[in-house]
C-alpha cells in the first residue's frame, strides 16, 4: 500500500510554497561527491542501494523530501533557476508536462529498458524526464466484508454509483492527494466530458472524501483501519499487504478495470551544482539494484519488465491490463478547471 501525502492542496500550494524560492534550505550539492535528490515524501530507497552508487562512483547522494508530486512540481517552479536540488525524482505523469513546459529542467540522453519505452514522454519531455517506476491507483474492496454478508462487491467504476453500494466508498480528495487525483483523471478518462455528471452520481450516492490516502485506507476502510467502508481508492499493489499472518491470499482486492496508472520520473534541474552526478544517478536508477528494490521499499512497479517482481506481487498485485488514461498535455492545460469544477460537486 502506498502511502501518499496529503499536503496543503494542489489547488493551494503556489500560495502555500510561495516563501520557499529564496529558502537556502538545500540547493545543489555544492561539491562533486554528492548530489541533492528533490524528492516526495514517499521516497524509501534502502540506504545500502544508495551506497551502491557511492561505492561505484564516489558520489554521496542526499534525499530532500518535498512534499507530495504536486507540491515537488510546485517547488521547483518557483524556485526555477536557484534549484533546492541538482535533480529531482518523483514527478508524475499529472504534473510531468507542467515541469517540462516551464523549463526547470535540462536534457539527459538515458538509455532506457525497452519495456520504458512505453513510458516516455513526447516532444520535449522526452529527454527531460526518465520514467523510473509506474503503479496503477485502483479501487480497492475489502472481500471478506462483502463474504460476509453474502454481497456481491462491485467491479466497475460504474458499479460504484448504484444504489447497492451506497454509503460505501471513500476516496482522499484529487485537491489534497496525488491518489485522489489519480482517480478524478480513471473517471475523466472514462467518461470524457460526462465526467462531472457521474461525480454528481458518485455523491449522490453517498461517497466520502478524505484529505487523503491514510484518512481514506487507515481509518475509514474496512480492512486497512476500523472504518465502515469497503470500497477505497487505493493502489494495484495494495492486496499483498492484506494477507492475514498464517495465510495464502490477501483480504481485499484491486478492481482493475478501475485503474489510472501513474508513471514516475527522474530529471536533472537547471542550474544544478552537479549536473552530472544527477545524470549518472538517473542512470543508475534504470540499472537492475535499484529497479528490483522498487516494488517492496516504494510499493512501485520497476519500468524495466525483466525485473523479478516478489513472488506475492507476481499474484497478488497484477498490474492493469488497460488503465484509463489522459494525456499529460491535456491534464497541464485542464488540470486548474477540472479540480475547480470537481472541488464544487464533491463540497456541496
Amino acid at each position: 500500500m502506498r502511502p501518499s501525502i496529503p499536503g496543503a492542496g494542489i489547488v493551494m500550494l503556489a500560495l502555500v510554497l510561495a516563501g520557499c524560492g529564496s529558502s537556502s534550505d538545500g540547493g545543489g550539492s555544492g561539491d562533486q561527491e554528492s548530489i541533492v535528490v528533490a524528492t516526495h515524501d514517499s521516497w524509501a530507497m534502502p540506504d545500502e542501494v544508495l551506497q551502491t552508487f557511492t561505492d561505484e562512483t564516489g558520489i554521496e547522494v542526499k534525499v530532500q523530501p518535498q512534499g507530495d508530486a504536486g507540491e515537488l512540481t510546485n517547488k521547483l517552479v518557483l524556485t526555477k533557476g536557484s534549484p533546492v536540488a541538482d535533480g529531482v525524482y518523483g514527478i508524475d505523469n499529472a504534473f510531468a508536462s507542467r515541469a517540462v513546459d516551464e523549463g526547470v529542467l535540462v536534457e539527459h540522453d538515458a538509455q532506457l529498458p525497452d519495456s520504458a519505452e512505453q513510458f516516455a514522454l513526447e516532444g520535449d519531455g522526452r529527454d527531460r524526464l526518465t520514467p523510473v517506476d509506474y503503479s496503477d491507483v485502483c479501487v480497492n474492496v475489502d472481500d471478506t466484508w462483502f463474504a460476509e454478508r453474502d454481497r456481491t462487491p462491485p467491479r466497475t467504476l460504474d458499479d460504484l454509483t448504484d444504489p447497492a453500494y451506497e454509503d460505501l466508498f471513500v476516496t482522499p480528495g484529487a485537491t489534497t492527494s496525488s491518489p485522489g487525483l489519480a482517480f478524478l483523471l480513471a473517471t475523466i478518462g472514462a467518461k470524457g466530458e460526462d465526467w462531472q455528471g457521474y461525480w454528481e452520481d458518485l455523491m449522490a450516492n453517498g461517497a466520502k472524501i478524505t484529505s487523503g490516502w491514510s484518512d481514506a485506507y487507515e481509518v475509514d476502510f474496512t480492512a486497512g483501519g476500523k472504518g465502515d467502508r469497503p470500497i477505497v481508492t487505493s493502489y494495484s499493489s495494495s492486496p499483498p499487504f492484506t494477507v492475514p499472518e498464517g495465510g495464502d491470499r490477501p483480504t481485499t482486492s484491486a478492481l482493475l478495470d478501475t485503474c489510472f496508472r501513474q508513471v514516475e520520473y527522474a530529471g536533472v534541474l537547471d542550474g544544478a551544482d552537479n549536473p552530472q552526478g544527477m545524470e549518472r544517478f538517473i542512470d543508475f536508477m534504470l540499472e537492475q539494484e535499484f529497479q528490483a528494490a522498487l516494488p517492496e521499499n516504494m510499493y512501485v512497479y520497476p519500468v524495466d519488465d525483466s525485473v523479478e517482481l516478489p513472488p506475492e506481487w507476481a499474484r497478488f498485485a497484477r498490474p492493469a491490463q488497460r488503465p484509463f488514461a489522459v494525456d499529460p498535455a491535456e491534464v497541464a492545460a485542464n488540470r486548474t478547471e477540472w479540480l475547480r469544477e470537481w472541488r464544487e460537486i464533491a463540497t456541496r
